[in-house]
């Protein structure tokens, strides 16, 4: 269960399509793969096998859980570089620690988003906090990556943490979906996430059999990846269920929908819709890194190698895992 909601979706502000606005088709609907990631935590690759072009600017997408850790379990991820680009760990149920060799980071929880813009280059640490390695517990969140424009990308690193309080809450005309704006506006209602490149980042909860047709900026892509539950997407109502993206194409509307029986662990759809600017420059992306030339990405290992991103604290030893 998402830690933010409301007793009363109708006392929030409604947003939907204009009656003139054209539906986004569904280009394609993926399964994202399984894996570990760090020191073995599971994931899902939301964005695995959809053409780059598809996802500009948005790099890739973890979804991290959903897991019930026995005591002694939890896992995070060890000491690791990034250059380049943002990470937004976005914390549904569940606690994380974050670190950075700048003395950044903080902790995030039920609904809590941090936005950590790498830009010219850090060392980072992610990890259950020591409560939760011994008492065990539920956890769920997402990492997605946007990449920066060239311009940007040697910035000065920076964190933005974005309580789950905060973020702009909305639902659909007949109270059926609930919306946190975490980023970007919809309907020109903001969330709190300022981004360097314009995107929009939504989490929306639909109850069994509610349909949703959102406003889409037109010069953005539109993405939704589904948590968890089953639906529809597109006004042709493709079918998705728990693990899938779906990409869609060109229009100023996109439309969601939630079947009207769910499975009983999952009482409802859960859906993270993206959208974003395309950059459409040069990428160069390897490990931690991600560049406009191959050249920038053998300087950021040597950076690295040399120390010029920063020392892990004495208190740590580096893992070579973080690569």
């Amino acid at each position: 269960m998402p830690a933010v909601t409301v007793e009363n979706p109708l006392t929030l502000p409604r947003v939907t399509a204009p009656a003139d606005a054209v539906a986004r088709p569904v280009l394609t609907v993926t399964t994202a793969p399984s894996g570990f990631e760090g020191e073995g935590f599971p994931v899902r690759r939301a964005f695995a096998g959809i053409n780059y072009r598809h996802l500009d600017p948005f790099i890739m997408m973890d979804q991290m859980g959903e897991v019930e850790y026995a005591p002694g379990e939890p896992k995070g991820t060890p000491w690791h570089p990034h250059r380049g680009f943002e990470t937004v760990t976005y914390i549904i149920d569940g606690i994380f620690d974050h670190q950075d060799s700048q003395g950044g980071g903080g902790t995030i929880t039920n609904g809590d988003t941090q936005w950590m813009t790498a830009g010219s280059g850090l060392l980072h640490i992610e990890a259950p906090p020591e409560s939760l390695v011994v008492s065990g517990g539920l956890f769920h969140g997402l990492q997605l990556w946007v990449n920066l424009p060239a311009r940007d990308k040697m910035m000065a690193p920076r964190y933005q943490d974005i309580r789950g309080g905060n973020v702009q809450l909305l639902t659909s005309p007949d109270g059926g979906a609930l919306l946190r704006v975490i980023a970007g506006e919809l309907d020109g209602h903001a969330g709190p996430g300022i981004t360097h490149t314009p995107i929009t980042m939504v989490h929306a909860t639909l109850a069994p059999g509610a349909e949703l047709t959102l406003p889409w900026r037109e010069d953005f892509n539109g993405l939704a990846y589904v948590l968890a539950g089953r639906g529809a997407v597109g006004a042709e109502r493709r079918p998705v269920h728990m693990g899938q993206t779906a990409v869609f194409g060109a229009g100023s509307s996109l439309t969601v929908r939630a079947d009207e029986r769910q499975d009983a662990h999952t009482p409802d759809l859960e859906v993270v819709l993206l959208g974003g600017q395309p950059i459409r420059e040069p990428m160069a992306h390897y490990g931690p890194f991600v560049m406009n030339t191959r050249e920038e990405l053998q300087q950021a290992f040597e950076d690295f190698q040399k120390g010029r991103l920063g020392t892990v604290p004495a208190v740590h030893g580096m893992s070579e895992g973080g690569l």
